[in-house]
């Protein structure tokens, strides 16, 4: 993945190609910051109760690890740490499968 995975939203995901550049589906997070001004909503200070991040929050919490970074090290820095991540196998499909996803036994 590149920063052309990235979303507004803060999820590194490759659902929405191209959102920090206007690409992707329509949706309230990108709208949002294009009014309000952050490149991301990371950078906003209302991400943390914000309504149209709640459903990132609820189902990928590491995105709160996300806006502490983006806090501490600026969002260029941190989209350079995602991609490191990205390069080095990390994807955030095993997190998904972990919540959605339950074992059985064959029998």
């Amino acid at each position: 993945m590149s920063k052309h995975s990235y979303g507004v939203c803060g999820v590194y995901c490759g659902q929405c190609p191209g959102c920090l550049s206007g690409g992707g589906a329509p949706c309230a997070n990108r709208g949002c910051a294009e009014e309000r001004g952050p490149r991301s909503c990371l950078e906003c200070g209302e991400y943390l109760a914000c309504k149209s991040t709640e459903y990132q929050r609820e189902w990928y919490p590491f995105v709160l690890e996300n806006y502490d970074s983006v806090r501490e090290a600026g969002l260029d820095a941190h989209l350079e740490e995602e991609e490191r991540r990205a390069r080095a196998g990390v994807s955030i499909m095993s997190h998904l499968e972990r919540r959605c996803c339950k074992e059985v036994e064959l029998g």
